[in-house]
């Protein structure tokens, strides 16, 4: 029996690589679609790097501050890192900076984000701290395709959390963010089996998903 052809992921990270790490363990389990083939961060401190490095995945770093020939330079020297990767499909989890719209161009319809709030509201940075702030009752996190424009990419996938009269941007964002662990291991899945597709529309359509997997309200969160 010939061996399953995986889908090749570059994740990009900043930070603590929390998505990575809900990433990594998908990867690790039996008969899942996809590999991690490159790490990267802009930060070279961040503990994503370890999480990749423990795992044994290839990680490396490229501080941008500074960096000569500024934003345009910068992304196109992280594009030729992930082409030398060979990788598919460029996932960003918790990549806090903007990429320039020729990056967005060179991978399109090939670079994936999860930000933590229903889009299309609330985009940008501090979107818990948007979301406390308008009131609203329930909140969650999307999982899109990157266009050049801020957050305004075909919706993949979302999954919804309530907001309690008790949460601050901490408890929410927490609450969040294990939704999170859980949808986007499940989109690149779904990506890697080829169930997304793009309408002329712009709509995404993700074929023989079942409901839970990529939207609902789950009561249980509420105390947890």
């Amino acid at each position: 029996m010939g061996k399953v052809n995986r889908l090749k992921l570059a994740v990009l990270v900043s930070g603590s690589g929390s998505n990575l790490q809900a990433i990594i363990d998908a990867c690790n389990s039996a008969g899942y679609p996809a590999e991690i083939v490159l790490v990267f961060s802009n930060q070279p401190d961040a503990k994503g790097l370890d999480r990749a490095r423990n795992a044994g995945i290839e990680a490396k770093s490229l501080a941008h501050k500074g960096y000569p020939g500024g934003r345009e330079a910068y992304d196109h020297a992280v594009s030729e890192l992930i082409a030398q990767s060979g990788a598919d499909l460029v996932v960003l989890a918790g990549y806090l900076r903007l990429v320039s719209e020729s990056f967005v161009k060179r991978w399109e319809g090939r670079l994936i984000n999860i930000h933590p709030s229903l889009l299309p509201s609330f985009k940008g940075l501090h979107a818990h701290e948007q979301t406390i702030a308008a009131g609203v009752k329930y909140s969650g996190c999307t999982v899109h395709f990157v266009v050049p424009e801020m957050d305004a990419g075909p919706i993949i996938a979302q999954a919804v959390v309530p907001v309690l009269a008790s949460d601050d941007a901490h408890s929410l964002g927490q609450r969040i963010l294990r939704q999170e662990h859980q949808i986007y291991p499940q989109v690149i899945r779904a990506i890697a089996e080829d169930r997304v597709v793009v309408g002329e529309d712009g709509r995404v359509t993700v074929r023989d998903s079942q409901s839970p997997d990529f939207a609902h309200i789950n009561p249980v969160l509420a105390n947890g």
